[in-house]
C-alpha cells in the first residue's frame, strides 16, 4: 500500500456518542461511522473529519494511487490516556498495512498535537484540517481558551493575581476605603509575584518543615520562630520607614534613606533568624550522632555579614541630618563602620579556617576507611 489517510478523534467522540469502537478500517466502515455520529450529535465536527477523509481517499484512488483510510480514536480524558491509546492503534494498523506515507485529517488545533506522534511512526506528506466555512477558526480559538484555562502554570499566572486584585478592590469598597485598594492590591501582587519567583525555595523549606514535624525534629521548633523572627524584623522596619515617610521631608532624599533605616533596623532580627534555624539542624545532628560541624560554619558568615550591613547604614545614617541619632556625629560613624570591617573579617577568617578543619577531618576519616576496606 502507498497511501494511508488518517483520521483522528482524539476525545472519542465517535464511541461515546455513536458507540463505535475504533480503530475504523475502510471507506464503508467510515462512512457508516460518520452518518452514526452525525444522526447522534449533527453539531460533532468529528464527522465533517471523517467525511473529509473519504473525499481524499476518493481523490487518491482517482488518481490511481494504492491507498485506505483508517479512523483511530483516544480518550475523553485527553491527554497521556488518550494519545497512548491512538499510539496503540496506529502501531497496530501500521504491521497490517505496509504504507510508505500518511495524509493526516483533522478538524483543528486539539488534533494536531498528535502529529509528532504519527510523524514518528510514518512519514506525513499532507496534513489536511477540516473546518466549517462559517466559521474556520472557532476550533483553534476555543482550543487555545480552553488550553489557557486548563494549563496550571498559565491559570496561576495570569488568573491569581486578577482574582486577588478583584477580592481586595471589592473588599476596600465595601468598607468604603476606595483609597486603600490601591495599596492592598501592589501588596498583594507584590507578595505574589515574591512567591512566583521563590517558588522552588519556598516549597524547598516547606518539604523540610513537614518532615521535621512528622518525624518529631528540634528543626520545626527553629523553623517556625525563624519566620516569625523574619515577620517581626520586616513588620517593625516597615513600621519605622513608614514614621519617617510621613514625619515630611523624608521623601526629599530619596530612596536609600529609606531602605538604609529599614536594613538597620532589622538586620540583627534576621541574622538571629538564620541563626535560630542553623541551631535546630545542629541540636538534630547532636541528638543523632550526625556530624554537626556543617551547620556551625555559616554562623561564623551570617554574622560577618550582619557586621558589615550594620556598619555601613550605621555610617549612612550618620552622615544624614534627617536620620541622624542623637550621639552619634560622621565622626563616630566611620568608626563604627571600621571596627565592623575588622571583626567582619576576622569572623570571616575563623570560619574560613574552621571549614578548612572540618574538611581535612574528613578526608582523613575517607582515607582511613578506604585502608579499613582494603585490609
Amino acid at each position: 500500500m502507498q497511501t494511508l489517510v488518517i483520521c483522528i478523534d482524539r476525545d472519542n467522540d465517535l464511541g461515546d456518542k455513536a458507540n463505535v469502537t475504533a480503530p475504523l478500517i475502510g471507506k464503508e466502515a467510515n462512512i457508516e461511522a460518520a452518518v452514526r455520529l452525525a444522526t447522534a450529535d449533527p453539531e460533532d465536527s468529528d464527522t465533517n473529519t471523517i467525511f473529509g477523509g473519504v473525499k481524499i481517499l476518493d481523490e487518491l484512488l482517482a488518481q490511481g494511487i494504492d491507498a485506505e483510510i483508517i479512523t483511530l480514536a483516544g480518550d475523553r480524558n485527553i491527554g497521556i490516556i488518550s494519545d497512548q491509546k491512538i499510539a496503540n492503534q496506529l502501531d497496530i494498523l501500521l504491521k497490517r498495512f505496509s504504507a510508505e506515507s500518511a495524509i493526516f485529517v483533522s478538524d483543528g488545533a486539539e488534533d494536531e498535537t498528535l502529529l509528532p506522534i504519527v510523524q514518528s511512526r510514518i512519514k506525513i506528506d499532507s496534513v489536511r484540517r477540516i473546518v466549517v466555512m462559517q466559521s474556520a477558526n472557532l476550533e483553534s480559538t476555543y482550543y487555545i481558551i480552553k488550553h489557557a484555562f486548563n494549563d496550571p502554570k498559565i491559570s496561576q499566572t495570569f488568573f491569581v493575581p486578577l482574582g486577588l486584585a478583584s477580592l481586595i478592590y471589592a473588599f476596600f469598597l465595601l468598607i468604603d476605603y476606595s483609597q486603600g485598594a490601591i495599596i492592598g492590591i501592589l501588596a498583594a501582587i507584590g507578595l505574589y509575584m515574591l512567591y512566583r519567583g521563590f517558588n522552588d525555595t519556598v516549597d524547598l523549606y516547606w518539604e523540610k518543615l513537614k518532615d521535621s514535624f512528622y518525624s518529631g525534629r528540634m528543626t520545626f521548633f527553629t523553623y517556625t520562630a525563624a519566620v516569625f523572627f523574619v515577620l517581626l524584623a520586616t513588620l517593625l522596619g516597615l513600621m519605622d520607614v513608614w514614621s519617617l515617610y510621613t514625619s515630611g521631608g523624608i521623601w526629599y532624599y530619596g530612596i536609600v534613606p529609606l531602605l538604609t533605616t529599614f536594613i538597620h533596623k532589622t538586620i540583627w532580627i534576621y541574622v538571629l533568624a538564620i541563626l535560630f534555624a542553623h541551631a535546630g539542624k545542629i541540636i538534630d545532628c547532636k541528638q543523632r550522632g550526625y556530624p554537626s560541624g556543617m551547620y556551625m560554619i555559616p554562623a561564623f558568615f551570617v554574622l560577618s555579614l550582619g557586621l558589615l550591613f550594620w556598619g555601613a547604614t550605621s555610617f549612612l545614617i550618620s552622615i544624614n541630618p534627617v536620620l541622624a541619632e542623637d550621639g552619634v556625629n560622621p565622626g563616630s560613624g566611620i568608626q563604627i563602620f571600621i571596627y565592623s570591617i575588622v571583626f567582619a573579617i576576622i569572623l570571616a577568617l575563623i570560619g574560613l579556617r574552621f571549614s578548612n578543619n572540618l574538611q581535612a577531618s574528613e578526608k582523613r576519616s575517607k582515607r582511613l576507611n578506604d585502608a579499613g576496606k582494603r585490609k
